[in-house]
């Protein structure tokens, strides 16, 4: 064959079957670290492609007139030059860079662009503190599930933002001048702990918040969301120590403050969950977090893995302002993996034509949350297609298990994969594990209910649609009832019933029809 004939026909090819692709970047220049995001945009949702973090800890840095020393600035330029390395070939208008606390703080701030210049050929753009807490309650809103009213509290290295918001849009925002690097550097000298010095660096953190106590209480909240290091760190520990749901509290707070000034220097700091990185900005952190729950009267929060750099990057595209993140991340690895959407969409009603008949939830609290995760396992438990069709649950639950899923914190992207794991073949609860939200007696209700929505759609196209299923449940016993002679005419259901009948039998559960 004719070899330029040959590239010509590839070439077709490709742009034939190219989908919509747009790689972009977005970096997050802290006062601790820095921060790089690199994501594609394919069919309507973000894929992370890779993260890269550096401790820069630009605010050790700055001295009592606000000038950064050569030392901090060194560190940051050599940090972009890493990261303008991973970044050769992109376009300006697909990076974004966003500098923040000590770099607005800065006199100098333009000696390190001009340095940063020199080897990162991308603009750097210093934002005020406003914009910044609205930029982290972007990341959050498109990256966690809670809609409604939201608290959002950021402890950076430099400063702490505060926001309150509806859905996507923020209400008030505010910057403070307090983080966990410049607190350490002022109330722990050379890494040394006691009460003394914690106390300072708490009520210093309450004089700084308290004059937002009422407006922020008087507009009250219905979720309470935390972001970047310190949460993170906080929520680690009490998931090792205390509670593996990681819900920070006033009480769990009191507990690792007492547990952590037993120690007498940031360098014997040890815990579990606690970094080494981390130990020497934990302790003004807590004082910090500790000041905001006093303020604001927190019952509890939730760490949010979205944060600034989150913000950033869904700010490059204007197309994600979706109410149901969960719903844009489903439909988004639909498009993505190519699904058979019919099929899809036919085990979705099922589902969800049967969870509507199902009224024994033990923790009822959960239901729509739970019927909603359902509801994306059925549209999506066929993504491991794309593997093999031999051993699809398997291959569908570890790729559901293992991708970034925006709107699905990790309690929720495991029940998911769970779900879809056991869609199929055999399943017993010893494969199933123990849910920090969910009891056991749900989980094994959502996966029965999954498998007979795929069992009912067995021949795919050829399904003849049953409007009318009636499902009674009774402890382990569950019963369907059918239209008159369906199951006569669709012989490949009945086996499958069958078999499935047979199944269950084998670990104590009983289905009739």
């Amino acid at each position: 064959m004719n070899n330029e004939n040959l590239i010509q026909k590839a070439t077709a090819l490709s742009v034939q079957n190219e989908p919509s692709i747009r790689e972009i970047a977005a970096i997050d220049l802290g006062s601790n670290s820095f921060h790089m995001i690199v994501a594609r945009i394919i069919n309507g949702s973000i894929q992370i492609l890779s993260r890269l973090k550096q401790k820069v800890q630009l605010a050790k840095g700055l001295d009592e007139n606000n000038v950064l020393d050569q030392e901090a600035i060194t560190r940051g330029v050599n940090c972009l030059a890493l990261f303008g390395e991973r970044l050769q070939g992109f376009k300006p208008e697909n990076v974004s860079v966003v500098g923040t606390y000590t770099l607005r703080s800065a006199i100098n701030n333009d000696e390190f662009l001009r340095q940063a210049q020199v080897v990162f050929p991308y603009p750097i753009n210093i934002i005020a503190g406003e914009t910044e807490a609205k930029m982290i309650y972007a990341g959050v809103s498109h990256t966690q599930p809670e809609s409604g009213r939201k608290l959002v509290i950021d402890i950076g290295g430099g400063s702490t933002e505060i926001i309150i918001g509806d859905n996507f849009e923020p209400i008030v925002a505010n910057s403070r001048d307090m983080g966990c690097v410049s607190f350490a550097k002022q109330f722990f000298p050379q890494g040394e702990m006691s009460q003394q010095h914690f106390d300072k660096a708490y009520k210093t953190a309450l004089t700084r918040i308290a004059d937002l106590a009422a407006q922020y209480k008087a507009l009250k909240w219905e979720y309470v969301l935390g972001s970047s290091g310190t949460i993170k760190t906080v929520h680690q520990v009490i998931s090792a120590t205390l509670d593996p749901d990681g819900v920070i509290t006033a009480g769990r707070l009191d507990f690792l403050i007492e547990r952590t000034l037993k120690f007498n220097h940031f360098d014997e700091l040890k815990m579990p969950g606690l970094n080494d990185e981390r130990a020497d900005v934990f302790v003004p952190g807590l004082a910090i977090l500790s000041a905001v729950f006093d303020t604001f009267n927190i019952a509890q929060m939730r760490y949010s893995d979205g944060a600034l750099r989150e913000g950033v990057m869904y700010g490059l595209d204007k197309n994600f302002q979706v109410m149901n993140i969960r719903q844009r991340t489903a439909e988004g690895l639909a498009e993505q993996f190519n699904i058979d959407r019919a099929q899809a969409e036919r085990v979705c009603k099922s589902a969800v034509r049967l969870a509507q008949q199902f009224r024994d939830w033990q923790a009822s609290e959960f239901e729509e949350e739970m019927e909603e995760i359902l509801l994306w396992a059925a549209l999506l438990h066929e993504v491991g297609i794309v593997i093999n069709h031999k051993n699809v649950q398997r291959h569908s639950a570890y790729i559901l298990a293992n991708m970034e899923l925006p709107g699905f914190d990790k309690e929720q992207q495991r029940l998911l994969a769970t779900l879809v794991r056991h869609h199929i073949s055999h399943f017993n609860n010893d494969e199933i594990g123990q849910f920090a939200r969910y009891t056991p007696q749900d989980v094994q209700t959502l996966i029965r209910l999954l498998r007979l929505a795929v069992l009912l759609n067995k021949p795919r196209q050829a399904t003849e649609v049953c409007e009318k299923i009636s499902l009674k449940t009774d402890r382990t016993l569950w019963q369907l009832n059918f239209e008159n002679q369906y199951l006569t005419y669709n012989l490949l259901i009945l086996n499958e019933l069958r078999a499935e009948q047979k199944m269950l039998i084998e670990i104590g559960l009983d289905l009739d029809f």
